[in-house]
Parts: structure tokens; C-alpha cells; sequence
């Protein structure tokens, strides 16, 4: 099984949905880093359930505990073990699926490979287990800032409903602002509407997250096999229902040409640039200097409060109860959960290109 994200910045992450705790262990974060805790906290305050009406309704503490690899409020070079118990788990709730495949979950494929699972809330499978990527992101994030770089996420549709074609971010604060992260006004009337309406349903819907990161420097990269788009792709598809993952223009520079995809070299203040950014920031799997952009895009929440058929163990047919504590959508709790990921990224490759 592979727990472990990374290189030389190495997260390892432990626990299921309904154990005792879930964390993780950071190996080879550089020594003598200031650790701002209260960064930390809500930065899991962020991916936090029972936060929206759209979110689930379990509720966590996610008080973290740093184990060790901190010394009067900097990072000695050891490894940095932190953990959050659980605490607001219903197994019970579970119960009825002991023998279910439930439509579109990990339940078939995680038995099928290893014979037995964790029914209850999905055991290791489920995105409680992503509270450790945000933990260690945060720490990530500490590193990356005295570099000057700078990681932004925020969601760019829900559903049908999507930001103008387009839209460049101008205010971060606007995200904060939003319920759902959605820093286009009118896009998000729209997406609360369409939520609104699927929650009284039952169902579900997907969505997108857009992330752009400033200030990387031109050389990260290690080609060929660990292209920095190519890490970022892995990171982010491994992110819970993420189902599409495209930076720079994407799928968009199908229909293009050339000479209209090609983003001309010039010169700025002694520093070279390009005047456009189609490449989004890299280039031949190096960073080129120029702001690193991505989208992600994720599946609709397969757990409904709604019933459904599927089988049994035996192969029976059976209908699931819809009963639970759900999601609607999972892009306005997987925003931070994105810019953790691209973190660890991005540390990982500052680190491994002896830039620190």
C-alpha cells in the first residue's frame, strides 16, 4: 500500500474515517523554520466538515498534536509526526453496509485487493485521511514562504455552473468571502442555487478548482519521469473523486495553433518572461518562472440521500438506504486540500533543487 507522497520531502500519512486518529509524518523538511500553529489550525479549519449547509454534518475537533521534529517554535530538521483524533464518528451509521458494495465507492475494489475493508465511513478510502495532507501542506506552505511563493485555490464551478471563460482572480479576499469559495459573485449565486436544490433531492453534483501559484522560480523540474506538471497531475489526482486535472491551456490548446499556443521569450527589467502563458508556468517539465495554473476537476459525491441498487457480497441485488452525512459537493472543502497538495509539490522540488 502507498502511503507515502514525495521525494525529498516525504509525507507519510496514517488512520481511517472511524480509528482512533489520522496523521501523518514529514521527513526532510529543513531545520529552522518558524511554525506558525495558529497557520496550521486553520488552514483544517478550512476542510472542515459541519462548516456550510452543503457539508457534511459530522463534526471534528481536528485539535492537531505535533509528536515531534519542533523546538521552541522551529523545525529542528527531524521528522515532524503530528496526529488529530477522531472524535465525532457514528459507526452505527455504517452498519447497514457491512455487506454492500455501495455505487462508485472503493468498497468492491478495496476488498477485491485485499479481502477485507473498514465499512464504517469508508475506512482508510474515505477524505477524512486528507486532513493529514492539509497538516503536512501547511508546514509546506511555512517553507515556501520564504521563498515568496504563493498558492492560491478557489472553486470555478459547481455543476452546470461555471466562472465566465476568462475570469482572472483580482481579489483573493473574495474567496474567503464566499460560502463555497467562489470568488466570481454571479457564478455563485447560481452554484448555491443548484445546491440548495440537489440537497432537497438527496443528490449530489461535481465541480472544479482553478489554482494558480506565484513566485516559483524558473529550473524546478526533474525530467524526465518526474516532470513538475507530471507531479502535480499525480498529487492532485490522488486527491479523493478527482476525475481531471489540466494546467496551462489544457485541453483548450487542442483546437489552437502553433503560433498561437507558442508563448514568446522577452526581456523585463533584466528578467526574461513570456508575454503569453499558455505553457502555465512550465515548460518541457521545468518551471519557466512565469505563474504556475492548473484546474482539477472532481466527480459528484457518490454517497445520496437517496436510495439505490447495487449488490451484496453474494452478488444479490439489494437496494442501499440513503441515510448518512454527506457532501453535496466536495470543492468547497477540497480547495485547501488542492493547495496543500500543490505545496508538498512545489516544497518538494525547492528542496530537490537545492534552492532552500
Amino acid at each position: 500500500m502507498s502511503n507515502s507522497f514525495g521525494k525529498q520531502l516525504v509525507l507519510t500519512t496514517f488512520g481511517e474515517s472511524h480509528g482512533i486518529a489520522v496523521g501523518g509524518i514529514l521527513d526532510g523538511f529543513p531545520a529552522g523554520i518558524e511554525i506558525d500553529t495558529a497557520f496550521i489550525d486553520n488552514e483544517l479549519k478550512r476542510r472542515s466538515t459541519g462548516r456550510s449547509l452543503y457539508a457534511s454534518s459530522r463534526k471534528e475537533d481536528d485539535q492537531l498534536e505535533i509528536l515531534s521534529g519542533i523546538f521552541e517554535g522551529r523545525s529542528t530538521g527531524a521528522p515532524i509526526a503530528f496526529q488529530a483524533r477522531n472524535t465525532g464518528y457514528i459507526s452505527g451509521d455504517y452498519d447497514h453496509l457491512a455487506d454492500i458494495y455501495r455505487p462508485s465507492h472503493a468498497d468492491y475494489t478495496w476488498e477485491a485487493k485485499f479481502g477485507i475493508r473498514d465499512h464504517r465511513g469508508g475506512g482508510r478510502s474515505s477524505a477524512r485521511e486528507t486532513l493529514a495532507r492539509v497538516a503536512g501542506g501547511a508546514l509546506a506552505k511555512l517553507f515556501l514562504r520564504k521563498s515568496g511563493i504563493e498558492i492560491t485555490a478557489y472553486v470555478s464551478q459547481v455543476g452546470p455552473n461555471a466562472v465566465p471563460d476568462g475570469f482572472v482572480l483580482s481579489n483573493k479576499q473574495s474567496i474567503s468571502d464566499s460560502i463555497i469559495g467562489c470568488p466570481d459573485k454571479t457564478t455563485e449565486e447560481k452554484c448555491l442555487q443548484y445546491l440548495d436544490q440537489l440537497k432537497k433531492e438527496g443528490d449530489t453534483t461535481g465541480g472544479a478548482i482553478n489554482c494558480v501559484i506565484n513566485g516559483v522560480p524558473a529550473g524546478l523540474g526533474e525530467p524526465v519521469f518526474d516532470k513538475l506538471h507530471a507531479d502535480l497531475g499525480k498529487a492532485m489526482l490522488g486527491i479523493n473523486a478527482a476525475k481531471g486535472f489540466e494546467y496551462g491551456s489544457g485541453f483548450a490548446g487542442i483546437s489552437m495553433k502553433g503560433s498561437e499556443q507558442n508563448d514568446p521569450f522577452t526581456s523585463e527589467n533584466g528578467k526574461i518572461i513570456t508575454l503569453t502563458n499558455h505553457s502555465g508556468g512550465i515548460q518541457g517539465g521545468i518551471s519557466n518562472g512565469m505563474g504556475i495554473y492548473f484546474r482539477v476537476g472532481f466527480k459528484p459525491i457518490p454517497s445520496l440521500m437517496k436510495d439505490q441498487e447495487t449488490v451484496n457480497r453474494k452478488g444479490e441485488k439489494v437496494v442501499m438506504k440513503g441515510k448518512g452525512r454527506y457532501d453535496v459537493c466536495a470543492v468547497p472543502r477540497a480547495i485547501v486540500i488542492v493547495e496543500a497538495m500543490a505545496a508538498l509539490v512545489i516544497a518538494d522540488h525547492l528542496i530537490r533543487n537545492a534552492k532552500v
